[in-house]
């Protein structure tokens, strides 16, 4: 990508992201230059309909490979392997991106099949289809009127239709529910396996109906939000003398990184010629060019918490230390109104009588062994200065300790916090999924 920062995404949360796709192929399968273009796949169809920026916006992000191999003796096969742009709601010039981007990636796949070889493409499509391939599909008139769909719609084949591919799974397993691919991380709703199906391999028609072996989901491989989906070809292919000129072995700002799958739990040692000109990396080390993890000198000044009361206002438990908790008090206040993370609800405890503790959990003043007459030990002091939030209520469907969220959506209740169901979101008649308890944060009923 040369325009967006960041590690690996397709555009969403806080910040922009860069994609990012790689293809690994085996020495069996080893892609050719087509001849007489110069070492480039070529066929890009017809381009009239971009302009010259929109062509370089569109190409910018790193979003595509395509390597060809040899299929047989007369015959070629193309692999697009895509990440599909995301149409973020909030961002309406995401989703005219990603319209464009699908169009030019119709059209070069078109063109592909016009020019006598096979097609495949795979990849994260940003986009489920049918109904089935989504959790909450939602009103089926609606679900179908996304842009996204409407293209899929005319670019897959179907008996009433003009398209030319085919989805390899729904081809075995026209019927098959829940085979999503793609689930919130935030959430945990792959316990639930309450998700969407976001990744495909797309074959034209021809080549799946006389080669397609097997095409299956992978749910059961963790490593990511995504998981791994499999198309296998009964095909042969031929494997060319070398690789092609362009492919990233021959790129000198790829020099020293990842080029096979068998090092990437290898170290790798960066050549002088690679991008970045930061020295010398190893893949699990600190080299004096890894700057993300350099060795961090230790801090200087407070060495711990106490110290930070002791240097302003004595030892703690005297009586200069009264002041703190107004301190304290403010800082927490701050950290919460400015995070949007989930707090952890088992660590919300406070102070005694504002809520029922559930489960039998005793609030920690109850826990201190604080006796009549005694000094307060550090513990009761420290509550003292930091007396925290009030115990999170407990959900009547699980009898757990519920989550305490914040609103982050734009409204009149940005910024509130409330408490919902600490399980995962699920369908109705799952046992371990979320279920509607909901309260909002400093209310008694929900």
């Amino acid at each position: 990508c040369r325009t967006r920062g960041g590690y690996s995404g397709n555009g969403g949360g806080s910040g922009p992201r860069r994609p990012g796709v790689a293809t690994f192929c085996k020495d069996s399968a080893t892609p050719l230059a087509r001849p007489g273009e110069g070492g480039a796949v070529g066929c890009y169809g017809d381009l009239g309909a971009f302009t010259p920026q929109e062509l370089k916006a569109l190409d910018s992000e790193g979003r595509a490979v395509t390597p060809t191999t040899a299929y047989e003796q007369e015959t070629t096969l193309t692999v697009i392997n895509v990440y599909c742009p995301r149409a973020d709601p909030q961002r309406p010039e995401r989703a005219a991106y990603q319209a464009s981007f699908y169009r030019l990636l119709q059209g070069r796949a078109e063109a592909l099949l016009r020019d006598g070889g096979h097609v495949v493409i795979l990849g994260d499509i940003n986009t489920s289809h049918r109904p089935i391939d989504h959790c909450e599909p939602g009103d089926p008139e609606v679900f179908r009127e996304h842009p996204g769909r409407r293209w899929l719609d005319g670019f897959l084949w179907a008996p009433d239709g003009q398209g030319l591919f085919v989805y390899t799974f729904h081809l075995l397993h026209p019927s098959q529910p829940y085979a999503f691919t793609c689930w919130r991380i935030d959430t945990g709703a792959r316990l639930t396996n309450h998700g969407t199906r976001l990744d495909y391999v797309l074959a034209d028609r021809a080549l799946a109906l006389a080669e397609l072996r097997d095409a299956r989901v992978l749910p059961e491989v963790p490593g990511s939000d995504h998981c791994p989906v499999l198309a296998e070809l009964a095909a042969t292919f031929l494997p060319a003398p070398r690789c092609p000129p362009l492919c990233t072995r021959h790129m000198p700002e790829f020099a020293g990184t990842q080029q096979k799958l068998s090092r990437f739990l290898v170290r790798v040692e960066r050549g002088a010629g690679a991008a970045g000109g930061r020295g010398t990396c190893r893949g699990a080390g600190a080299g004096p060019g890894c700057s993300a993890l350099r060795q961090r000198r230790p801090p200087r000044g407070q060495a711990d918490l106490l110290s930070y009361f002791r240097a302003a206002q004595g030892q703690l438990g005297t009586g200069t230390a009264h002041n703190a908790p107004g301190q304290g008090g403010q800082e927490s206040d701050q950290n919460a109104s400015g995070h949007g993370t989930q707090e952890p609800a088992q660590d919300a405890l406070g102070q005694g009588g504002q809520q029922e503790p559930c489960n039998g959990m005793v609030p920690r003043e109850l826990t201190m062994g604080q006796a009549a007459g005694t000094q307060p030990s550090s513990t009761a002091r420290w509550r003292a200065v930091l007396p925290g939030p009030a115990p999170p209520p407990c959900c009547p469907a699980h009898g757990e300790p519920c989550a305490l969220r914040t609103v982050r959506k734009p409204g009149p209740n940005r910024g509130r916090r409330f408490y919902v169901c600490a399980q995962p979101p699920g369908r109705p008649n799952d046992p371990r999924a979320r279920c509607d308890f909901f309260r909002w944060a400093g209310e008694g009923r929900s």
